[in-house]
C-alpha cells in the first residue's frame, strides 16, 4: 500500500474514540440515575415510618438505660463541655449538616472514575447497609437523645444552628425517629473502608478519622446514642461478609490505554536447535 492509500485509510479508525466517550457517558448517567433512585427510595421509606413518636421515645429511654447498664460513656458528659464553646457547637452542627452526603458522593465519584470495580462493591455495600437500616427503622423506631427528655441533652441544631431538622411533628421531609442505626456513622465508615482498600501506605488508616469524627459529632449534637453507631458498624461488617469480594486484577484499563489484540508480540527464547539448523540464540515471534 502506498503513502496515499495509507493517508486515506487513517480517518476510518477515528470514530472509535467518540463512540467510547458516548458509551462512557451513558454508563455514568445510568449509574447517576441508579444512585438517585436509591436515595429517593431511602427518603420515601424514612418518611413513611415517621408517625410513631410515643413508641420511639419509649425506645429511646430504654436504650439510655441499657447504655448505663453496660457502663457506656454518658452522652451528656460529652455534650456539656462543647456547649460552653459556641464555635465548637457551630462546627459540630456544620459537620453533621454538610459533610455526610457530599463526602459519600465524592467518594463514589472518585471510585467510579479511578477504581470501577471497587466502586461497584462500595455501591452495593452502601445499598445493603441502607436497606438493613431501613428495616430496623421500621421494626424499632427510636427517638434520638435530643428528643428524649430523660437524657437531658440539648438539641444543638435548633438552638445554635445550622439546623437540619424542623419540629418533628411538622417535619414532612425526614423521619426523626430513625436514630438506630446511625447512617451518618455507617456511611462514613463505609467510605473509610472503601478508601483504605484503594490507597497504600500506613497513612491510609487516616481515613478512619472521618467515621470517628462523625461518631463524636452525632453524639455531641444529640442526634444519636453510642449504640446507634455501634449497631451501624456491626451491620456494615455483616454486609461486607455477605458481599462477594472484588477480585484483584479485574480493574479495567482506560480505553485510551488499551492496545490492539495481539500487541505487543512476545519475544521468547527459541529452544535448543539441532546441529546444522538455526542457532540456539535465535528469537522467534509468536502470533
Amino acid at each position: 500500500m502506498d503513502t496515499a492509500e495509507l493517508r486515506a485509510a487513517r480517518p476510518a479508525a477515528r470514530p472509535a474514540a467518540p463512540a467510547r466517550r458516548t458509551a462512557a457517558l451513558r454508563r455514568a448517567l445510568r449509574e447517576l440515575g441508579l444512585v438517585a433512585a436509591l436515595f429517593l427510595i431511602y427518603k420515601a421509606a424514612r418518611v413513611a415510618g415517621a408517625d410513631r413518636g410515643s413508641t420511639a421515645v419509649g425506645n429511646g429511654e430504654w436504650i439510655w438505660r441499657v447504655e448505663r447498664l453496660f457502663h457506656l460513656p454518658n452522652e451528656t458528659a460529652f455534650q456539656r463541655p462543647v456547649l460552653s464553646h459556641e464555635l465548637l457547637v457551630h462546627l459540630a452542627n456544620g459537620y453533621y449538616a454538610y459533610v455526610h452526603f457530599p463526602a459519600t458522593a465524592l467518594c463514589l465519584i472518585w471510585l467510579y472514575v479511578r477504581h470501577p470495580v471497587r466502586y461497584l462493591w462500595t455501591r452495593r455495600m452502601l445499598a445493603g447497609l441502607t436497606a438493613a437500616a431501613l428495616a430496623l427503622h421500621f421494626l424499632a423506631p427510636l427517638a434520638p437523645p435530643r428528643l428524649t427528655a430523660l437524657t437531658g441533652m440539648v438539641d444543638t441544631g435548633s438552638r445554635y444552628g445550622p439546623a437540619v431538622y424542623g419540629p418533628p411533628d411538622t417535619d414532612a421531609l425526614s423521619n426523626q425517629y430513625a436514630a438506630m442505626p446511625s447512617l451518618h456513622v455507617g456511611w462514613a465508615l463505609a467510605v473509610a473502608v472503601a478508601l483504605i482498600t484503594v490507597t497504600g501506605g500506613r497513612l491510609r488508616w487516616l481515613w478512619l478519622a472521618h467515621p470517628l469524627a462523625t461518631l463524636l459529632v452525632v453524639v455531641t449534637t444529640g442526634n444519636h446514642y453510642w449504640l446507634d453507631g455501634i449497631v451501624a458498624a456491626v451491620l456494615l461488617a455483616f454486609v461486607c461478609l455477605v458481599l462477594p469480594r472484588p477480585r484483584t486484577g479485574d480493574q479495567p484499563t482506560h480505553p485510551s490505554t488499551r492496545r490492539p489484540a495481539g500487541w505487543p508480540r512476545q519475544r521468547v527464547q527459541a529452544p535448543q536447535a539441532p546441529p546444522g539448523r538455526a542457532d540456539a540464540g535465535d528469537v522467534v515471534r509468536t502470533p
